[in-house]
């Protein structure tokens, strides 16, 4: 992973920050803002699984960092009445890592596996069996003289959240009863979970000064409640401790993100592929160097969102500028910018390949 240090727009968080949002955290489902639907049908599942009086079905939640797959485990074991375990893949290296945390599960309890695709596979395949039939499979000895000793496991649910749902092998991912992605929040859900997470922190916050944290928050709850403490912190320092549209704006330039969400890499990237290189195509790693920054860097850090937001577009002939961000640079693109080229181009072969030879069904 990349050393580069993005706090104010980055979706990861550390220990610290971690035991900051304990506190913002919602405790029940009806509390938690957007994912309506992931909500609705998680509530079906632990009503039903209430009623019948046994352990739900296994969950299984993807989506990007920052966007409450945490909570909504911690949620789980709250609407259940049943303790909460947690670990995550990294931890489990190796199959006996993984027996000790299921031999000492009691019934009803909720495991929680962070980043459960980083999960040894000698563990993972122990996995299959405690979630299908509630037993491990425990070896004494090794080579041929080598014992397999069953073990039963008390009913439980699996909790496991991914950030990379394709990296999950098949046999694993078919034996989770429920499977949701979680999304990007949309800006007024946003809004409501800064006017909450306002409350708790004892600050007021204008409707105005919400809609602004919120337009810049990359639609990413955990960003949103940094970007707060980080405006709270300017108005506490530089005003009267409201926090306002003004004071959002001035907070939010000091830490240089600006009205899209976009942080100092995400406009050198910008900058550079509109300016030194005409809108592209330019590969990844002639970018890197312009920026001056690892490819890796700029793959995993800066290139996701600014795709997602149609700011860039990934090509087979490298990454190209589109017309929104030329728009968004307030630069005038060229009469033959890269992007109306690459896309006359691929409109013209269209044709060209459906006339070609052997391509007809007749």
């Amino acid at each position: 992973m990349s050393d580069y240090e993005r706090d104010a727009v980055s979706a990861d968080a550390d220990t610290d920050e971690r035991a900051l949002e304990g506190a913002l955290r919602p405790r029940l489902l009806e509390d938690f803002v957007g994912q309506e639907r992931v909500r609705e049908q998680l509530s079906l599942v632990l009503r039903g699984a209430q009623r019948r009086g046994r352990a739900p079905d296994h969950v299984l939640l993807s989506g990007g960092p920052g966007l409450g797959k945490t909570t909504l485990a911690m949620i789980i074991a709250a609407e259940l009445g049943a303790p909460l375990r947690i670990s995550s893949g990294p931890a489990i290296e190796r199959s006996g890592d993984l027996a000790a945390v299921l031999s000492t599960l009691h019934e009803g309890e909720v495991l929680f596996l962070d980043e459960i695709h980083r999960m040894a596979r000698p563990a993972e395949e122990m996995l299959y069996v405690a979630m299908e039939d509630f037993r491990v499979d425990v070896m004494v000895g090794k080579g041929p003289g080598a014992t397999a000793i069953p073990l039963d496991v008390a009913p439980f649910t699996l909790v496991g959240a991914t950030t990379r749902a394709g990296l999950l092998p098949a046999p694993l991912r078919d034996r989770f009863g429920f499977t949701a992605h979680m999304d990007f929040y949309a800006a007024a859900d946003l809004e409501r979970i800064l006017h909450r997470s306002a409350g708790l922190l004892g600050v007021e916050v204008d409707g105005d000064a919400a809609a602004e944290i919120a337009g810049r928050s990359r639609g990413t709850p955990r960003i949103a409640n940094r970007l707060l403490r980080r405006v709270r912190d300017y108005a506490e320092v530089h005003g009267d401790g409201r926090l306002t549209r003004d004071t959002a704006c001035a907070a939010l330039a000091l830490f240089e993100v600006d009205g899209h969400g976009l942080d100092r890499l995400d406009r050198a990237v910008l900058e550079a592929l509109c300016g030194k290189f005409r809108g592209g195509p330019v590969g990844l790693s002639t970018l890197a160097v312009a920026v001056g920054e690892e490819p890796e860097t700029v793959e995993v850090v800066a290139e996701p969102f600014l795709v997602r937001s149609g700011f860039v577009a990934r090509t087979p002939r490298g990454r190209v500028a589109t017309p929104d961000a030329w728009s968004h640079l307030g630069i005038a693109p060229p009469p033959d910018a890269a992007f109306g080229a690459a896309a006359a181009a691929d409109s013209a072969a269209a044709p060209r390949a459906a006339e070609a030879p052997g391509t007809s069904g007749s």
